[in-house]
């Protein structure tokens, strides 16, 4: 499935740079175009005479390519990869990804590439296994990267394969694999309905009800459909969050029946709707048109009303053969509410998290979900980053169009 593929390979200064001209001369024999970016270090590892060679392709290292003010430009490097596999990862450049940092040319593209990301890290073990690292290979989970790691084995010595670079036939099969889903996936195409983040139900210009929710499940949700074909429209309540990929168009609203307005102009040509939203079920009965002063005020009392059922909603219009999803958040009696969650609102299938279970729920780069469906399957998960979630969400609704 490499075929034609556009791939940026980068590297970094790591004695694993060795496996470099292995992965390009895999990529090539599979079809794959390959353009080489590397770091100044990594230059001190392997020459770029060699990877140009077996790449076809001149390397690049700098932001400018001559002396004639003729540049490269990352940005555009980022919008024609189809893939960007950086292997090896020194430590370094992990925690500059992790925080923001682009000093160089490879930083830069991958802070401007729209596409799935890999990360193939390289270090020692004392390296690997320092808290600051495991931390910034979390943040690139959380932020969708697809970490690449060896599996370990023991020897007396201790672990082995910890912060040692996948191997290049290893690695080249899991984009391989990566890129086989995606065409198998069944959702190439289809316009899919998402909603996400919190609501806000104003009290008066300054003040709101609202809750926790961080929109971190619903774009992750977000990027999987898009990476997999789909046409993702999605809805988003207040969040600081970006989107990446192109096949997303967000809507961005505030309070709950803005959501229902914009969920009803897009759920109709829709194959399948997944409401992730965090929708607060109350707003302030009235909203105050200036900031309401607390002086001469000791008690405030706010006489509320319900918001729309946008899940009731859309429920009641589903055609036959459009899916609807939806999530349930609990902290008792789950699986019994969630049950009839699921009944009430006409879903095919509801996710289920608990706030009693650690790590999932809002403002967690993890959850921890069980999927329930109308036909009475149940199927639970252990704890995972919100990324690898979102794969397990997807992977359940494309069963439903294969």
């Amino acid at each position: 499935m490499l075929n034609d593929r556009h791939l940026i390979l980068g590297i970094t200064g790591s004695i694993a740079a060795c496996k470099a001209p292995a992965l390009v001369r895999l990529f090539i024999k599979r079809g794959a175009e390959v353009q080489v970016i590397i770091t100044p270090a990594g230059k001190e590892f392997i020459t770029p005479l060699t990877l140009a060679t077996l790449s076809r392709k001149a390397v690049i290292s700098d932001f400018f390519s001559r002396r004639d003010g003729s540049w490269n430009s990352h940005v555009d490097l980022g919008l024609w990869a189809d893939a960007m596999l950086i292997a090896p990862a020194t430590a370094s450049t992990i925690g500059k990804m992790a925080n923001g940092i682009a000093d160089n040319m490879l930083l830069t593209t991958y802070f401007a590439c729209k596409a799935p990301v890999f990360v193939a890290p390289a270090m020692d073990l004392d390296m690997y296994t320092h808290p600051a690292t495991q931390a910034n290979l979390d943040k690139l989970r959380a932020y969708g990267n697809r970490i690449l790691e060896p599996a370990s084995g023991e020897l007396a010595s201790g672990l082995v394969g910890k912060g040692r670079m996948e191997e290049p036939e290893a690695i080249v099969q899991q984009l391989d694999d990566f890129f086989e889903k995606q065409a198998e996936g069944g959702l190439q195409k289809k316009k899919i309905l998402l909603t996400a983040g919190p609501t806000y139900e104003k009290i008066d210009p300054v003040r709101f009800i609202g809750n926790y929710s961080s929109g971190k499940m619903g774009f992750a949700l977000a990027e999987v459909l898009a990476e997999r074909g789909a046409e993702v429209q999605l809805v988003s309540g207040p969040v600081t969050l970006k989107t990446r990929h192109p096949n997303i168009r967000r809507i961005d609203v505030e309070s709950a029946e803005e959501m229902l307005a914009a969920a009803l102009r897009e759920f109709g040509d829709c194959a399948a709707a997944i409401l992730c939203a965090a929708v607060a079920d109350y707003r302030p009965a009235e909203t105050a048109p200036q900031k309401i002063k607390r002086e001469g005020q000791e008690e405030l009392e706010l006489r509320l009303k319900a918001n729309p059922d946008i899940a009731a909603t859309l429920g009641a219009r589903k055609r036959p053969g459009q899916i609807l999803a939806g999530f349930a958040l609990e902290t008792e009696h789950e699986l019994s509410h969630a049950e009839g969650k699921l009944q009430r609102k006409n879903f095919d299938f509801i996710v289920l998290n608990s706030l009693r279970d650690k790590g999932a729920g809002f403002r967690t780069d993890t959850n921890k979900i069980t999927i329930v469906d109308s036909r009475g399957q149940i199927l639970a998960y252990p704890l995972k980053s919100k990324r690898e979630v979102a794969e397990d969400i997807v992977g359940k609704l494309t069963s439903y169009f294969q």
